[in-house]
């Protein structure tokens, strides 16, 4: 069925990367969830009604929030589509993000009124009135939030959308609630036993943990997440195919939103090659990494003398002390000043994920070792931290 929908209603579905695509996504998801959870919103409410059961009711009430993030959904995505603009000059895509975060939050806040009255239920507890036609909309209930979990399930990997996994997260939810109902309903007809709000605790606790780890998932990327490393890789890897390379070092990336990334990285040439034409290799990085992985990129041509006996030196010692100190991940930039009483060092050296040291302490850490091996060296070290996990 979701391979049905999809073809159906979704021009060039195969293409998620673009924008406008993943916008048809989020709007069929957000359609589909808002006619379904309506449909057995309004049985359960009938039902519930009718039979005097305050925890179909419940359940109900709980369908209606669904199909109000569903809504929230379709409203999300269509925002995050529109275009960059004077203000938003980076678009608005991060507004899918803020989507599923709004919708984990719905999530903890129907498992809380769900503890509530279950715990209201364990201790006054009522009997339920059985009827088949209870026992067939829970049914019919339960089967189409096992189809809605695995249709927003794989929508939201089709276009790695974490508003539309939060959302399959919840129809998951949804289908332990709703059986713990038919469970309790059935028992109690068969047995006498009242277990609708002990069990009803249970899935609450089920359903706040679920919400707190989907907040997670979707508040990461708006706090500012560490890159893919698949991605990191890819970067690094096309820039050195490129003959002339010597290195890379100081990669940021900025992720915007799917389809918003941004990233610049230094590339180290000869210093000693012709300008122009390391000019034009930087240029054709830049265009072939963009089109390539489908981001933007910025990069900063950083010349490297390799001829010059004392940096080479200075450059091998340096590279001993970095592979001696685990604080740090590597150094770059390094320019040598020498003189006749003593030799400025001057490069930057970026800290391992996780230092504790401060950066005066890494400095007099790699200055104390330097001068070890020669006396003459001065250092003038600059610090960054890593912004793209410990691959550089």
């Amino acid at each position: 069925m979701q391979k049905f929908l999809v073809r159906r209603f979704i021009r060039d579905y195969e293409r998620t990367e673009e924008p406008q695509v993943r916008e048809a996504y989020g709007k069929l998801a957000g359609a589909v969830g808002i006619v379904t959870n309506g449909l057995i919103c309004a049985m359960k409410i009938a039902v519930g009604l009718l039979f005097g059961s305050i925890s179909i009711l419940a359940d109900g009430i709980n369908n209606l929030a669904d199909a109000s993030s569903s809504l929230i959904t379709l409203v999300g995505f269509r925002m995050a589509a529109k275009p960059a603009d004077e203000d938003h000059p980076y678009g608005h895509a991060r507004i899918e993000y803020i989507t599923g975060l709004i919708v984990s939050i719905l999530i903890i806040v129907l498992g809380l009124q769900l503890l509530a009255s279950s715990a209201e239920k364990t201790l006054h507890p009522e009997p339920l009135q059985f009827s088949l036609l209870s026992v067939a909309v829970l049914v019919i209930s339960i089967a189409t939030k096992l189809w809605q979990a695995g249709f927003n399930r794989k929508m939201g990997e089709a276009i790695d959308s974490a508003a539309l996994k939060a959302t399959g997260a919840d129809s998951r939810n949804d289908v332990i609630a709703t059986s713990a109902v038919l469970l309790s309903l059935l028992v109690g007809k068969a047995f006498g036993i009242q277990l609708d709000g002990p069990m009803g605790i249970l899935v609450a606790l089920f359903i706040l943990w679920s919400g707190i780890s989907l907040i997670k998932e979707t508040s990461d990327p708006l706090l500012g997440l560490a890159p893919d490393a698949f991605l990191v890789e890819s970067i690094q890897k096309r820039i050195m195919e490129h003959e002339g390379v010597l290195g890379i070092h100081d990669l940021v990336v900025h992720d915007y939103g799917p389809g918003r990334i941004f990233a610049s990285v230094h590339v180290e040439v000869d210093a000693n090659g012709n300008l122009m034409q390391s000019h034009d290799m930087i240029d054709n990085i830049e265009k072939s990494i963009s089109e390539g992985l489908r981001l933007h990129l910025v990069v900063h041509m950083d010349p490297v003398d390799t001829q010059d006996p004392l940096t080479q030196k200075v450059k091998q010692q340096l590279n001993q002390v970095i592979a001696e100190t685990p604080e740090i991940l590597s150094a770059h930039d390094l320019r040598v000043v020498s003189g006749c009483t003593h030799h400025n060092l001057i490069f930057d050296i970026v800290a391992a994920s996780g230092c504790q040291l401060s950066d005066g302490q890494l400095k007099a850490m790699i200055t104390t070792k330097l001068q070890e091996m020669d006396p003459m060296y001065n250092t003038v070290i600059e610090v960054d931290r890593n912004y793209a996990g410990d691959i550089f």
